[in-house]
């Protein structure tokens, strides 16, 4: 009887210990799982939890821009993006160079400027930013009001104009296209006001006109023009081929009848703007981001976002172009 109990007790000591070892494989599947699992997530973790994109003040087209950017990029790649106000181009170039946002509006001319070391970055050259895109026109609006006296450049002799700040890239706009006109900002009363001061300014009687270098329809100019009748100083052909001529990254434009309750075509002078980003992002997710915003033009609720096309993308960009920026276009224009 104590050899029956003791092979019984046998049998079941080698049974338990079967599956033991079952359970032993068991987790180790488990465990394999997870790691699958983790490497999945890793496929998709672009190295950052939060993208900043630098724009500019509350009233101008960067801005609202900016923050459909933000929800397209968010929602695409699944990192938490938002659109930050910034003092614009110049500005934002060196932010960028700081490190205080990752993604950044600029005009095309201020990013040549800032990696050249050139103007406004004399002797400061900005090595660890690069393009992701250019996007549409921005439109040098010399705004004043309809009963302002002000119907050329060479009447603001004298008047008291805003030029942005300076440094920035309404500044130097103003700088070039003063030049042509022939005159300086020593022969105007310069103020330093960013768009929406600019348009609190010329309603209230407190300056004369203002260059607000944006695309249009431009938030600040809207806002004046319903309470007072706006008037945008045109650029003759003639002294845009002059500017062009000199400066080439302008292009000859227009701001069309209608907009501001304009009765015709106002000629006028545009840049570029762009996007550019930090060096350092990885290419993966400059080439997410880049697809978010470009394949999906049509779910950005700026009339701007009509001129945003991956075909143009690579325009008038003189700087670096990001490798995962250059990914997709290379992709989707081949």
């Amino acid at each position: 009887m104590k050899n029956n109990k003791f092979l019984l007790f046998m049998i079941l000591s080698v049974f338990a210990l079967i599956l033991a070892a079952c359970g032993s494989g068991d987790e180790g599947k488990e465990s394999t799982g997870g790691s699958d699992e983790s490497a999945n997530n890793e496929s998709t973790d672009y190295g950052v939890k939060y993208l900043s994109i630098l724009t500019g003040g509350t009233q101008g087209t960067y801005y609202p821009l900016g923050g459909n950017f933000a929800e397209l990029i968010s929602s695409e790649t699944g990192v938490t993006t938002t659109a930050e106000v910034s003092q614009a181009s110049a500005a934002n170039m060196t932010a960028l160079q700081n490190g205080e946002g990752e993604v950044a509006f600029v005009q095309t001319d201020i990013a040549y400027y800032a990696t050249e070391g050139i103007e406004m970055f004399d002797g400061k050259p900005i090595e660890t930013v690069s393009a992701l895109g250019a996007l549409y026109p921005e439109t040098v609006q010399l705004v004043t009001l309809a009963d302002s006296g002000i119907k050329s450049y060479e009447d603001l002799k004298g008047k008291k104009v805003s030029v942005g700040a300076p440094g920035s890239g309404t500044y130097a706009n103003a700088e070039q296209l003063l030049e042509i006109h022939g005159l300086t900002m020593d022969d105007i009363k310069a103020q330093n006001l960013d768009f929406g001061e600019s348009a609190d300014g010329i309603s209230s009687g407190q300056i004369d006109a203002a260059f607000i270098t944006a695309g249009y329809p431009t938030g600040a100019v809207e806002a004046l023009n319903a309470t007072k009748s706006v008037y945008i100083v045109p650029v003759s052909a003639e002294k845009a081929d002059e500017l062009i001529a000199k400066y080439p990254y302008y292009a000859v434009d227009a701001i069309p009848a209608g907009t501001y309750g304009l009765a015709e075509d106002t000629p006028a002078v545009s840049v570029l703007a762009m996007l550019a980003v930090q060096k350092d992002l990885s290419e993966d997710l400059v080439y997410a981001m880049t697809k978010a915003i470009y394949s999906n033009t049509d779910k950005i609720g700026h009339a701007k976002g009509a001129l945003i096309k991956a075909e143009t993308g690579l325009d008038g960009i003189g700087i670096e172009v990001h490798p995962g920026a250059q990914k997709y276009f290379d992709e989707v224009n081949k």
